[in-house]
């Protein structure tokens, strides 16, 4: 289990909680483990506690700065890197953007967003399955131009884990696509239940699938009541109007 999140993950570890038991032969008498839940939730506590406390630095740094931040969450291959490539395209010359990637390998999705007019960083997380507030902090200084306005977080593809920790966004913002199914927001709620934006993806798509707008609109609407919601295709160009009007008067 991740104790970070307790979502289930294997793939953090921890400096110092490097455990390997071996229980496969039989020592005669039981052994009570109902201690290690409760050692789990401390852990887990003071993770998020620790991560708060640099989500609120990061949060006043940036506010400091006038640079409003949003935390793109989704699955992988939802299209969070094709509607930044389209977004910073459309805001190039009019508004300063910078961008944060974070992915567990790879600088692909940073040299996708290079020459787009932002400024760009690629975090590499590893075996973890999320951002957190300190690696966003080490990079808000390298990102951040004197005319930045707009930051855009792009976390780790996962619906569970990025959801459990603030990087010291102004809010974050739910991706959807198409192909996913239009329960995605019933089945993660954890996600889908707190932000105040969820972006349609793919929409293109719909004519060639199996999938219902109205009843997806309505499993957003059923964990969210009031989520603001966009309908857009990044390939086709189509709703994407509306998306930039939106991330312009954020900063207005």
């Amino acid at each position: 289990m991740c104790l970070e999140c307790g979502c289930g993950e294997t793939g953090h570890q921890h400096e110092g909680h490097t455990h390997s038991h071996d229980h496969g032969h039989d020592h005669g008498h039981s052994h009570d483990h109902s201690h290690g839940s409760e050692e789990t939730i401390t852990l887990s506590q003071k993770v998020l506690a620790h991560n708060d406390e640099h989500a609120a630095m990061n949060r006043a740094w940036l506010k400091e700065r006038g640079v409003v931040a949003l935390n793109i969450i989704s699955s992988p291959g939802t299209g969070k890197t094709t509607l930044l490539e389209r977004t910073l395209e459309r805001l190039q010359g009019e508004v300063g953007c910078a961008v944060i990637a974070g992915d567990q390998r790879s600088d692909n999705d940073a040299r996708r967003l290079e020459n787009k007019g932002a400024q760009v960083c690629q975090i590499e997380t590893g075996n973890s399955c999320h951002l957190d507030a300190v690696q966003v902090g080490e990079m808000l200084a390298k990102v951040v131009a004197d005319d930045t306005k707009l930051l855009f977080i792009e976390n780790v593809g996962n619906l569970i884990c990025p959801s459990t920790f603030d990087l010291g966004e102004d809010f974050k913002v739910a991706m959807l696509s198409t192909t996913e199914g239009e329960d995605k927001p019933i089945k993660y709620p954890a996600l889908f239940s707190q932000v105040p934006v969820a972006v349609l993806t793919k929409i293109d798509l719909i004519p060639h699938l199996d999938w219902d707008l109205a009843r997806c609109r309505e499993s957003l609407r059923q964990v969210r009541p009031g989520v603001f919601v966009f309908e857009l295709s990044a390939r086709t160009g189509e709703g994407l109007d509306e998306w930039i009007e939106y991330l312009k008067k954020l900063i207005s």
